[in-house]
């Protein structure tokens, strides 16, 4: 397993429109058989802040996932609504270990 943890913080402008654009990612990306999980979540003192929770089933899922359209089309629509640069960190499972995920 490989989870990653995307940090994003959007203008406070294009919330909604940036919560529009990952979800659509978000439910495209649940469909791929390399990823076990993809959560979108927002923070509730900053709603301007999101994390994206992603876990795949291996390091060239990850690869896979940034290969799809959807996935494209999300960056290039998101860009623009950034208020920094996304920021990523890569975690491994300890536990619970991999229940067939």
């Amino acid at each position: 397993m490989l989870i990653v943890h995307v940090h994003v913080s959007v203008k406070p402008d294009c919330i909604e429109a940036f919560q529009k654009a990952t979800l659509e990612n978000a439910r495209a990306s649940v469909q791929e058989p390399g990823i076990a999980r993809f959560d979108v979540i927002q923070q509730l003192e900053d709603p301007a802040k999101f994390v994206l929770v992603e876990v795949y089933r291996s390091p060239e899922a990850a690869a896979a996932h940034k290969e799809t359209a959807h996935y494209a089309k999300w960056r290039d629509t998101v860009a623009e609504m950034m208020a920094q640069p996304r920021t990523s960190v890569k975690f491994s499972n300890i536990f619970p270990a991999d229940e067939g995920w």
